[in-house]
């Protein structure tokens, strides 16, 4: 089964990366066309498009980093924290992920990285100051679940791709108005087509980024969860860390929307009545009242 997941997501990651090439050549092309620049538009997306599916590769991680305003900590400077983090790698069979800390008082965590050898670690100070030693191992457990299986590969990449096309999606738009009426008087039906096609794609490119953030799918969570306790050990320390981040309402300052599907639990405040059920359709993360349900059922 572990094997599976892990090949699940390698797969996943090259299909969001061969649909993010798909909508940068559609709108190349219709803004080669538009500005009557002939294959001009189509070979530049292309290149646009390789640069940055490959950046989002091997750079994903520094940039959930960066966003997050994540430190990187010496053993010195957090000897507890380094202590837990080697002693699972050493359990789960992987590398030792770097580790960083996130200076806020919100209860959190979250793992980046393309493979484990290239993984990182990054927690909040609020989670430090908030967790005993066995529920801040149940947490790290937690994301060193998702480094061994690879869905912070599926993530990093999400995260870089959900950036791009939301910009993306504004110039194109601003091309094709700028661009209306240069080409009123060019034939061919099916060019036209292609520049609504383009057109189309642009207006839904940041609900196709929703769906991309979507496409890690919650049911990571709950494997994650399962394997974490299976590395410590402990069910309990893991439930009592997700009943105190259930209790505890601080939302994490640092978190923007691009990322919220890497933290253990969602960062940001959540809206309450008929707009936040309505959110709650596209929530990255499972109801922590079913994953304490799940985990107090094994």
């Amino acid at each position: 089964m572990l094997y599976d997941q892990l090949e699940n997501n390698v797969r996943r990651s090259w299909f969001l990366l061969t649909g993010f090439i798909v909508v940068v050549l559609a709108a190349g092309y219709g803004f080669g066309y538009l500005f009557g620049s002939g294959p001009f538009g189509l070979i530049a997306a292309a290149i646009i498009a390789v640069i940055l599916s490959w950046t989002s590769y091997r750079n994903g991680d520094k940039v959930v980093l960066r966003l997050s305003r994540a430190r990187e900590v010496t053993p010195q400077q957090e000897p507890r924290l380094h202590n837990i983090v080697e002693g699972l790698a050493i359990a789960a069979g992987i590398p030792k992920p770097r580790v960083y800390v996130v200076e806020d008082q919100a209860p959190n965590a979250f793992a980046t990285g393309r493979d484990p050898a290239h993984s990182s670690i990054a927690v909040t100070r609020g989670l430090l100051d908030k967790m005993n030693r066995v529920e801040l191992e149940g947490v790290i457990a937690h994301e060193l679940s998702h480094v061994k299986n690879r869905d912070t590969l599926v993530m990093a990449i999400t995260v870089t791709l959900v950036g791009v096309l939301v910009l993306l999606a504004d110039w194109t738009l601003r091309s094709f108005f700028w661009g209306v009426g240069r080409n009123d008087d060019r034939d061919g039906g099916g060019g036209a087509i292609l520049v609504v096609v383009g057109l189309v794609a642009a207006i839904f490119m940041p609900i196709m980024a929703q769906i991309m953030q979507l496409a890690v799918s919650r049911r990571r969570e709950f494997y994650a969860d399962v394997s974490g306790v299976q590395l410590t050990r402990y069910p309990p320390g893991l439930i009592s860390a997700l009943e105190k981040l259930k209790a505890d309402q601080t939302v994490v300052h640092t978190a923007v929307r691009a990322t919220e599907s890497l933290w253990i639990e969602s960062p940001l405040q959540q809206q309450k009545g008929f707009m936040g059920s309505l959110n709650r359709l596209f929530d990255t993360h499972p109801p922590l009242d079913e994953r304490i349900k799940v985990l107090r059922e094994l």
